[in-house]
């Protein structure tokens, strides 16, 4: 399906046209057709002699309805404009033809009607010539008169070329379908309406409102029932659970976690302005319209601060329209989650940051090792794509050439703590992610290169050991150790050989003691050395009888005992005795 909308002063006879063009009245209330002035949208549809069907939103051409004309074409890639032969280019034309202008709309066909009333050349001439100098550029122009039926062939067939140039829809996109119309139906319960631009829609799916998610009963479009529709499309959704009350024009309906809701954003306008800008503004997209406070920040680059947050992405066009001066500027969204700008001079250098980066993928770039890390699926909902080189770690999405500059980094950090805690092997991880200003501990790993290494939960260097006075007094107690690996020294003992409760922890996060319970220290492998002894003895057993197979006293037996019982290598039975697992 192709969509379509109207553009036109009043009177200049639109609503007719379509009328001639799809034998469909596009004025839905009775006071439209009794005043014969579309007040709100209208929408009509045909299909077209090659085959292709074809949706037309009809939008009002009065002053006093622009806000409704804006809901229209916000989502729709290709314009009618109409303008009257007896009439010729008007103020209100002028205004609509801005309006496609700011919008970026460079698909249109331009209808000189009531070719019957008038000659059609010199209108046709002069509105072909003033359409050149904006975004639609050479605009193929046909003279026809709804009235007779003259030249309406030529219109259809005008539009199946401008269609056939349309560029593709992404139908693979995320969900974004701004709302123009909400109403019950007796029997199914609640239905918007609106035009798909990108993506698909099926009964069945969940799709974000506000801060909840609905689902889709029913879809229709072109007023039949279809199981799935993907854009371009003119679509009706029945929704579920959701009441009429709850919506409005400009809500939107979206594919779950694929946008994020922005109050504050920096926009380049397409255009310098020649005139100061306005302090406020009202911000149409889609079918949306809010107030916002804007700020020039420097050039073309403005700062906007919405009345209510929309779902906006990176390259959305916005129309700014100042309603006082009846003036309007198109903007191109450029962040959507900008940063502060709190030091003097901070606007002036966000305005050159803006000028200088680049868009699409480079622009991505730019924003990636601007903010150096940031979840991928925040990143994908402001609208980037994910640049080449960019690291993903879990849900983190990291910027080029970052996890080597961290990776680099680290060992400076790892050596600094252990001049200040000679003690221990290296920083806890959550120490070493502040030290590199990381959002998640879950980042260090990806950062940890040798000699460095991930030790129960610290950063350490993996061939380090102890200092040289505490690994001369652990080596004097292994070489007892090795003598009679179940001696464990007493607490004097350890004092003695200047091992107290920090180097004992020590010696055992570097894996040269095995501490069984506290003041109770043995050598690494005593659980194989303590299971080769019980073997040879008969199970079950006690205590007393693992104790004698040890040769070792009742402080160290009772707590090596249930130390090999809390590891399964033996097994308490309900007797009190034990037996090998």
């Amino acid at each position: 399906m192709d969509v379509i909308a109207t553009a036109g002063h009043v009177d200049h006879g639109k609503s007719t046209l379509v009328r001639a063009l799809t034998g469909m009245e596009p004025d839905r209330w009775e006071e439209e057709r009794r005043r014969g002035l579309t007040i709100d949208l209208g929408f009509a549809w045909t299909t077209l002699p090659s085959g292709r069907r074809l949706a037309v939103v009809d939008v009002p051409g009065h002053e006093r309805f622009v806000g409704n004309m804006l809901a229209g074409v916000g989502s729709v890639p290709a314009a009618l404009v109409v303008v009257a032969a007896d009439d010729g280019w008007s103020a209100q034309t002028a205004e609509h033809v801005a309006v496609l202008d700011a919008l970026g709309v460079r698909h249109a066909l331009l209808a000189v009607t009531k070719a019957d009333l008038a000659d059609p050349a010199p209108v046709l001439a002069d509105v072909r010539e003033r359409l050149a100098a904006t975004s639609m550029g050479d605009v193929p122009g046909v003279a026809v008169s709804a009235a007779t039926g003259a030249g309406v062939p030529d219109v259809v067939a005008a539009l199946e070329s401008l269609l056939a140039g349309l560029p593709a829809p992404d139908r693979d996109a995320p969900v974004r379908l701004w709302i123009d119309r909400a109403f019950p139906v007796k029997g199914a319960g609640t239905v918007v309406t609106g035009t798909l631009a990108a993506g698909r829609v099926a009964a069945g799916d969940r799709l974000q409102l506000s801060n909840r998610e609905v689902g889709v009963r029913g879809v229709h479009s072109l007023g039949r029932p279809v199981e799935r529709a993907e854009a371009t499309a003119r679509v009706a959704l029945n929704l579920r659970g959701t009441a009429v009350e709850e919506l409005s024009r400009g809500d939107a309906l979206l594919t779950p976690s694929a946008f994020r809701d922005t109050a504050e954003l920096d926009v380049t306008l397409a255009r310098a302005p020649g005139d100061r800008l306005p302090a406020e503004v009202v911000v149409h997209v889609g079918s949306a319209a809010v107030g916002a406070r804007l700020r020039l920040l420097e050039g073309t680059a403005v700062r906007l601060r919405l009345a209510t947050p929309l779902p906006l992405r990176v390259g959305d066009r916005l129309l700014l329209r100042d309603p006082g001066a009846r003036r309007v500027f198109g903007a191109d969204v450029r962040d959507v989650d900008p940063p502060e700008l709190r030091r003097r001079g901070a606007a002036r250098r966000r305005a050159e940051e803006l000028a200088a980066r680049p868009v699409g993928a480079a622009g991505a770039a730019a924003e990636l090792a601007r903010r150096r890390f940031v979840r991928a699926t925040d990143f994908a909902a402001m609208g980037w794509p994910v640049p080449e080189g960019a690291t993903a770690v879990g849900p983190w999405l990291l910027a080029p050439g970052l996890v080597g500059e961290l990776a680099a980094a680290l060992p400076g950090i790892v050596a600094r703590y252990r001049q200040l805690r000679p003690l221990e092997p290296g920083p806890p991880v959550a120490v070493a992610r502040r030290a590199l200003e990381l959002p998640d501990d879950e980042l260090v790993p990806a950062v940890v290169r040798e000699p460095l290494a991930l030790r129960e939960g610290r950063v350490v260097v993996a061939t380090a050991g102890l200092p040289a006075g505490v690994q001369q007094a652990v080596d004097r107690i292994r070489a007892t150790l090795a003598a009679d690996p179940f001696a464990a020294p007493d607490a004097d003992q350890l004092r003695a050989a200047g091992l107290g409760p920090r180097e004992l922890a020590a010696a055992v996060r570097d894996g040269q003691l095995v501490k069984i319970a506290d003041g109770v220290y043995l050598a690494p492998g005593v659980a194989e050395q303590a299971r080769a002894r019980l073997a040879g003895v008969p199970a079950p057993f006690t205590l007393s009888q693992a104790r004698s197979a040890w040769g070792t006293s009742r402080r160290v037996a009772v707590p090596l005992m249930e130390w090999l019982d809390a590891r399964g290598v033996t097994e308490r039975l309900p007797d009190d005795t034990r037996r090998l697992r």
